[in-house]
C-alpha cells in the first residue's frame, strides 16, 4: 500500500533512483495505492546527465509493493521493496528497459509495453 510521501525505488532506466508520492490518481475515496495504480510523485534522488532531474514532477505507475496483493485463486504475491516505472501522460514507459521482476496485476490495467519490457512477470 502506498500513500502520500512514500519513498518508493525506480525500476526502469530513466536515471531516477528514488520519487516520493506526492498524489494518487484516480483513487476516489481511497487513501492507498497499489499495483498498477498510477501516482504522481516527485524525484528525489537520480543519476547526473540523464533524462530525468531531481526535484521533477513526474508520473509512475506501481509494479511492486511490500504489501502483499491477493490473488483471485487464492494466492498472495508480496515483493522486497516499494518500486514503480516512471510512464508518460499516454501510459507508455518513459525508459527503454526495466529492472526486476512486475506483476501480473499491470496485465489487467492495459500496461502491456511494461510487461514486454519486464525480464519477468510474476
Amino acid at each position: 500500500m502506498i500513500q502520500v510521501q512514500t519513498v518508493l525505488n525506480i525500476a526502469d532506466n530513466t536515471g531516477a533512483k528514488k520519487i516520493m508520492c506526492i498524489r494518487i490518481l484516480n483513487c476516489g475515496a481511497r487513501k492507498y495505492a497499489t499495483i498498477g495504480d498510477i501516482i504522481i510523485g516527485v524525484v528525489k534522488q537520480c543519476n547526473p546527465h540523464m533524462l530525468t532531474h531531481k526535484s521533477e514532477v513526474i508520473r509512475a505507475v506501481i509494479v511492486r509493493t511490500k504489501k502483499n496483493v491477493r490473488r483471485q485463486n487464492g494466492f498472495c504475491i508480496q515483493f522486497d521493496e516499494n518500486a514503480a516505472v516512471l510512464i508518460q501522460k499516454d501510459g507508455s514507459p518513459r525508459g527503454t528497459r526495466i529492472f526486476g521482476p512486475i506483476a501480473r496485476e499491470l496485465r489487467d490495467k492495459n500496461f502491456m509495453r511494461i510487461i514486454s519490457l519486464a525480464p519477468e512477470v510474476v
